[in-house]
């Protein structure tokens, strides 16, 4: 007779620092794993990346490292990275982030841009072997972004080039293969459809929710949407080290039971974070800089101007969320402030498309003023209206004119702005007829700290 057992897969994806779920979710998945662990079922917990947000005050303040110890409390087996953890945090951040995780960092795909060599924190694939004796290789992926990626310093490979050696490796020493996935739902199925070898793909990046599971000829993929509001939990029956059946299914937190210090708790991370941003003073304003009268705006276009070196830049309103008054600026301000996650960008177009762009901003302000945008790094309520400095137009003269000079559809021009409206669909010529150059060394409030730490300095 066959030997029948069970291997539950619990998964979580795309937290974003949502730390307001985490005490049911940690609660949750530490009860699972004491109370489904027995003689023929098997636990494993993972996490397919974007565990972190640096909106979040606690993990701006430790640049993630309070959240791999919240990590850690949930025993995790294995997790992928996303593009938080690889593009929010510095080289230099990341390379330290997982030094007190006790659990391995499962990515195939990212290496050293300088050296070629994948971190010594991260590992390809992962083994683990149940109770029965069947063996599970556990391999990651996230998403390439390979315009970002370098300027970062790291070299994030497409995962085509690596994906058949990996399952060859994977075949070899092991009854199932798992793929942590930060790619998204669309890569997902076409991984399901190219290599059948893999058993269960758990999902992320594109926040997609699949409450029963969808399966692709042999692969089941499964996915929890986002913000840690649903848990995701597959059950493999196994006999003979073969899987012969598979079942997916979700849990949604807001329905999971709720105690009474998980308020504390919630606040405590939030108050917490606050107060280490809140003691790491940056400036000293003598007036306020404040939304409605210009002045943040200003001061903000000086500083991307004198960031990249160009006469002429523009933003968007919509970027600030609070004023900023007088007296100590801290980092705390700041965060509220400019929530995002942007960078510094310089758009050098001739003078012919760039006419072309400030009439698409002048054509689309009216919908962009309210527009309700969603992603892209924005964490803000709406667009908003778009700001210039160092380029006006003669309504007389219905002329464009930059650094106070005449446009010249021949001559070629810079501007500066932010990565943002690089992917925004209504500034079309910025990626079409741009070259666009990215300083991804600070995010937007970071560079704006420094600005603000030289022109108005504590003493």
């Amino acid at each position: 007779m066959a030997k029948e057992s069970i291997i539950t897969l619990i998964h979580t994806n795309d937290l974003h620092s949502h730390l307001e779920n985490w005490p049911k979710i940690r609660r949750y998945l530490n009860a699972q794993q004491q109370n489904l662990k027995t003689a023929n079922n098997d636990v494993f917990t993972f996490d397919i990346g974007d565990a972190l947000d640096r909106v979040n005050p606690l993990t701006e303040a430790t640049l993630g490292t309070a959240n791999i110890a919240l990590l850690n409390q949930a025993h995790y087996d294995g997790v992928t990275i996303g593009n938080n953890e690889g593009l929010s945090l510095p080289q230099t951040a990341l390379n330290k982030l997982y030094d007190t995780a006790e659990f391995p960092v499962i990515c195939a795909n990212i290496f050293d841009k300088k050296t070629g060599v994948r971190p010594s924190w991260a590992t390809p694939i992962s083994y683990q072997t149940a109770q029965d004796g069947t063996k599970i290789a556990v391999i990651g992926l996230t998403a390439p972004f390979p315009d970002s990626y370098p300027l970062r310093n790291w070299t994030v490979t497409d995962i085509w080039s690596l994906l058949t050696d990996l399952i060859k490796t994977a075949t070899k020493q092991a009854d199932i293969i798992i793929l942590l996935s930060h790619l998204g739902i669309d890569t997902d199925r076409q991984i399901a459809k190219a290599y059948p070898a893999v058993d269960v793909i758990l999902g992320a990046h594109t926040h997609h929710l699949l409450e029963h599971g969808e399966v692709i000829n042999n692969t089941l993929l499964a996915a929890a949407g986002k913000w840690g509001r649903w848990i995701g939990k597959i059950n493999l029956f196994i006999e003979n080290h073969k899987i012969v059946k598979k079942i997916a299914r979700v849990t949604i937190t807001d329905e999971l039971p709720k105690i009474a210090a998980d308020d504390v708790e919630i606040a405590g991370y939030f108050t917490v974070g606050e107060q280490q941003l809140t003691a790491s003073k940056i400036a000293k304003l003598k007036e306020p800089l404040r939304r409605n009268d210009g002045t943040l705006m200003q001061e903000t276009l000086n500083m991307l101007k004198a960031r990249t070196n160009t006469p002429a830049a523009f933003l968007s309103t919509g970027l600030f969320l609070t004023d900023l008054p007088v007296g100590y600026i801290n980092k705390n301000d700041l965060l509220k402030l400019l929530p995002h996650h942007m960078y510094p960008m310089v758009t050098e177009l001739d003078g012919q498309n760039l006419i072309r762009l400030l009439k698409e901003m002048h054509k689309n302000q009216m919908f962009m003023r309210g527009f309700k945008m969603v992603g892209l790094g924005f964490r803000g309520k709406a667009l908003g209206d778009i700001v210039f400095d160092g380029i006006h137009y003669d309504l007389k003269l219905k002329q464009w004119y930059y650094d106070n000079e005449l446009i010249d559809e021949q001559k070629r021009y810079q501007i500066a702005s932010l990565d943002y409206y690089k992917f925004l669909p209504f500034l079309p010529s910025i990626e079409i007829a741009g070259k666009n150059r990215i300083i991804m060394e600070k995010i937007l409030r970071e560079e704006l700290a420094d600005y603000l730490m030289q022109t108005y300095p504590l003493n």
